[in-house]
């Protein structure tokens, strides 16, 4: 089934009640100090109404090749070709490949928001609104905002976000924690694999050019990347971000990104009421926050069976996803999740308030805790690269004489 995203500025999951085309956020019940020096993170004090949430617009796209270089353009977009409905089902072999045609990016390169940047900088005198936008915009990766959605529900992983303000703008980078870099150090092999089937499944579901058939003989290099850019507005917080995107549907209702895109995902053949209802709670709300985001209607998942076969397909409609938790005591609330998201987009910016790329305010999270933070200069955690802070800091060329006849 596919869905369109509602005509309406704002954007909310069917079901959620919004208050009146407010753009202010609900506080907490418990109001917070100004400014505090933490930030609670249980889901009942962020049940109010779903926040205003601007229906997010594609503003450009990047690309990276195989070698991870960024180029401008959208010459690494990928096109969904799914197996015809009336055939015979899609057997897809996700372990084939593994480990002879594969070329995971390298993890210990820690890339920051440089790509990102990148774009920033050669699109700056285009944006919309002009550069007086960008001063008071929050600047990040699509991947650091789904962590914060998932934040009040979360049980097991905990987070860093370094936040460094710059020429009024607040750009926010994950740090990797401790236990993060233990855990990525000691991956065994059944999870190293795991990653790889994600990937694999792509390759079958996607082609290189619209109506082409795909191809999955080749190597799946993960260094290869499309990423979308995104304007939006969470309350009071514009927001530019940017998000991988796995392929766009040709054949979608709509053309215009980012309601063509199809994320792709896979997980395990489900038997019982029970793992339905853990995915429902779990991986689901994984799925909603990261496609919520982009304003991407479709996740497509295949369910693969212990032998690593895709058995079968089943799309989610992302603005639906909230139907199947929401009548479960322990299932999750959209609203809490946009709720928290925005209490700590307005802690930050009330907690950052010095201009200085150098300057880094650390907020940390471990489950079951309040976000706390820490401030530190220049390195480790200094995260804007010296070659953008220069090129920002230059006063914009001058238009061209005009030479007088």
């Amino acid at each position: 089934m596919k869905i369109v995203f509602p005509s309406q500025t704002c954007m909310e999951p069917r079901g959620t009640k919004r208050g009146a085309e407010k753009l202010e956020v609900d506080e907490p019940r418990n109001k917070l100090p100004h400014p505090a020096p933490s930030l609670p993170t249980d889901p009942a004090l962020y049940s109010g109404p779903f926040p205003f949430y601007r229906r997010p617009s594609e503003i450009g796209c990047f690309s990276l090749d195989a070698q991870r270089q960024y180029h401008g353009d959208g010459r690494a977009l990928r096109y969904y070709s799914p197996p015809p409905i009336n055939g015979p089902g899609p057997n897809f072999d996700l372990r084939d490949g593994y480990p002879d045609r594969y070329q995971p990016r390298d993890e210990e390169i820690r890339e920051g928001l440089d790509h990102l940047l990148r774009w920033l900088l050669d699109h700056q005198g285009q944006l919309e609104g002009g550069p007086g936008w960008l001063a008071g915009a929050i600047v990040t990766w699509r991947g650091h905002l789904t962590k914060l959605l998932t934040t009040p529900y979360e049980r097991q992983e905990g987070w860093q976000l370094a936040a460094s303000r710059f020429q009024g703008t607040l750009y926010l980078s994950e740090v990797e924690t401790p236990a993060a870099r233990a855990q990525r150090l000691a991956r065994p092999p059944v999870l190293r694999e795991l990653m790889y089937m994600g990937y694999k499944f792509e390759q079958y579901m996607c082609a290189d050019k619209p109506g082409g058939s795909p191809d999955p003989s080749g190597e799946v290099n993960t260094n290869v990347a499309f990423c979308s850019v995104l304007r939006s507005r969470l309350g009071n917080h514009p927001l530019l971000f940017s998000g991988e995107v796995d392929c766009t549907d040709p054949q979608a209702p709509s053309t215009q990104p980012p309601a063509c895109y199809v994320e792709l995902k896979t997980s395990k053949e489900m038997h019982s009421h029970g793992q339905w209802r853990s995915f429902y709670r779990h991986k689901l709300l994984k799925w909603w926050a990261q496609s919520f985001l982009p304003g991407v209607p479709n996740v497509v998942a295949g369910f693969r069976n212990p032998e690593g076969f895709i058995c079968s397909l089943k799309t989610f409609p992302t603005m639906e996803m909230f139907e199947n938790v929401r009548n479960d005591r322990d299932g999750w609330n959209p609203s809490v999740c946009m709720n928290f998201c925005a209490a700590f987009l307005s802690f930050v910016q009330n907690t950052v308030v010095e201009d200085d790329p150098r300057l880094i305010h650390l907020f940390s999270w471990e489950p079951r805790s309040p976000v706390t933070v820490s401030v530190h200069q220049d390195a480790p955690y200094a995260f804007l690269p010296s070659w953008y802070v220069e090129a920002m800091s230059q006063d914009l060329p001058s238009p061209p004489k005009i030479p007088t006849p």
